[in-house]
């Protein structure tokens, strides 16, 4: 049986440039390789991958390629969402490095779920038709192969953030709206636009396992949900909550639940720690699965004061890592 291990890991904003002029690259990169040396990782699924510019090229990770030197997955085969051009995003790109052949990859964005139209309540000046809420970033999928045959569905998400989403005439500033309805608005469509991205992740989900019933499939990430709440309920689709026996082959089962309570954090908010970071598993995979690990000894608490990226040079989430064993 031959062990491999796959890790997820939202990496802040990884750009050359940090947008205050610090920390620079170097200092990201002296204290973030040895978590990535750490990772051990046959597949690592990435969060908040910037890309850069070079002249006559598609736009590149540049930067993260320049953070896996000297580590495990230095070379690896790597599958990252585009843009029309060809080129990465200039932003917060989803990235799976992996050691394994790459088979297949399609970015999806509204490809399963049809953008939502609302009307808003509360804008400046009123809206006068619904308007479309898109969603602000794809999801990568990625086909890899295991060998004998076998491939494993690689799913790579980022959520939206419980940030309220801006409404028009409503921010004082970047920090300060002008009325508390307002802000109750821009949550509430932040919340569809979470909640749309789990029904797509949900339904490619299904529709892999309406192609190969017995298809591997991780989906990870980072949610902006803690375990028990709807977007990750949507994707796991426990029985529990369908009432459906029939459909128990089809649940996803967070690793996470083997990873003692107390530790079972993946990022720092106001003082407490919460799990906003996932992989979910099909339940195939878990007799194959052998631990999980949270590298969460040196997280800070980007919620406090004076908590700037540039005292802060690390990510401010945790990297999650299961270890599998397959023939």
């Amino acid at each position: 049986m031959a062990e491999f291990r796959i890790a997820t890991f939202n990496l802040e904003n990884f750009d050359e440039t940090a947008p205050r002029g610090a920390p620079s690259l170097e200092e990201r990169i002296r204290l973030m390789r040895p978590q990535i040396v750490r990772l051990r990782a046959d597949v690592a699924i990435f969060q908040e991958v910037n890309g850069q510019d070079r002249p006559g090229v598609p736009r590149d990770v540049h930067a993260l390629r320049r953070l896996l030197e000297g580590t495990d997955l230095e070379g690896a085969e790597i599958a990252s969402t585009r843009g029309a051009d060809g080129g990465v995003l200039e932003q917060q790109n989803l990235v799976i490095a992996t050691r394994l052949p790459v088979l297949e990859v399609e970015q999806l964005r509204n490809d399963l779920v049809s953008a939502l139209r609302y009307r808003r309540l509360t804008a400046r000046p009123p809206d006068s038709a619904a308007v479309e809420i898109t969603l602000d970033r794809p999801l990568l999928h990625a086909q890899l192969d295991l060998g004998g045959g076998r491939r494993l569905h690689v799913i790579n998400v980022h959520m939206k953030s419980k940030i309220p989403t801006s409404i028009p005439g409503q921010k004082i500033d970047a920090y300060t709206w002008r009325s508390a309805d307002a802000w109750a608005e821009g949550s509430f469509i932040s919340a569809m636009k979470r909640m749309s991205q789990a029904l797509e992740v949900r339904r490619l989900v299904d529709r892999i396992l309406d192609g190969d019933p017995e298809a591997y499939i991780v989906v990870a990430g980072d949610f902006n949900a803690a375990p028990d709440e709807v977007p990750v309920l949507a994707i796991r689709g426990d029985v529990e909550n369908t009432g459906n026996p029939e459909l128990i082959r089809r649940i996803l089962v967070p690793i996470e639940h083997t990873v003692p309570e107390s530790a079972r954090y993946t990022l720092f908010h106001q003082g407490r720690g919460v799990m906003l970071d996932h992989m979910l598993v099909t339940r195939n995979l878990l007799a194959y699965y052998h631990g999980s690990e949270i590298h969460n000894e040196v997280l800070h608490d980007e919620s406090a004061a004076h908590a700037f990226d540039d005292k802060y040079p690390e990510s401010d989430h945790a990297p999650v890592v299961a270890t599998f064993q397959h023939g």
